[in-house]
């Protein structure tokens, strides 16, 4: 099947592509943009690794659902394009960013300048229907993305996974912890953030690593 994705990712995602729940997980997804509203816009799906090849891979930050208001999800775990309000969850990763670092509120949401820095910020499932949360779970996403930690944990060495949350710590139980450093924290949503979120120091924590490996940290 050709997928259209950053041709590193292409190459080491190939064989996930001709497997029979990834051409089930696109008829679906297909069917789904052709009756509902679906998010992220189709360019945008695998937008997370255009903007982040695997090769400059250096921190993976994992997410569950895309965004399913209007507007908000634009392919890149917790991100949003400029002038779409910042929702709740990051809201509280700029807060926790300005204790860690002291860092103050950016001007928007939009994550990319993370990402082209060698942040994958990948969420599990890639696509939902509009005001319905966890619509396109359970469809093939999580065995993909399964499949993409995976392939990191085995063919790249020191990186920093950073996982907020039981479903993102379950998810990451197959990164090998010899070869990678894991930073695990509550998420941080306004249900959690104030059970371990709030404190958690993850970007300095990731960047002191980082800078252990004589690679260079990255500007939070």
């Amino acid at each position: 099947m050709d997928v259209k994705i950053e041709k590193s990712w292409k190459g080491k995602l190939s064989h996930e592509f001709e497997k029979d729940y990834f051409s089930s997980l696109t008829s679906f997804v297909k069917s789904e943009f052709q009756s509902k509203t679906i998010y992220p816009p189709a360019k945008e799906i695998f937008r997370a690794f255009d903007a982040c090849p695997f090769n400059e891979v250096k921190v993976v930050i994992l997410g569950q659902d895309p965004y399913h208001g209007a507007g908000q999800a634009n392919g890149l775990c917790f991100s949003v394009h400029p002038g779409v309000p910042m929702p709740p969850s990051l809201v509280n990763i700029f807060k926790e960013r300005k204790s860690d670092l002291g860092k103050q509120m950016p001007p928007n949401g939009d994550l990319t300048v993370w990402a082209k820095q060698g942040v994958l910020l990948l969420n599990a499932t890639l696509t939902v229907a509009a005001k319905s949360p966890g619509s396109h779970q359970k469809k093939g996403w999580e065995e993909f993305t399964d499949a993409v930690i995976q392939k990191l944990s085995n063919d790249k060495e020191d990186l920093v996974f950073i996982l907020w949350g039981a479903y993102a710590q379950k998810k990451g139980i197959v990164i090998d912890r010899n070869k990678h450093f894991v930073i695990e924290s509550a998420h941080p949503s306004p249900f959690a953030a104030h059970r371990g979120f709030y404190g958690s120091k993850p970007f300095s924590r990731c960047n002191e690593f980082l800078t252990a490996q004589n690679k260079d940290p990255i500007d939070w």
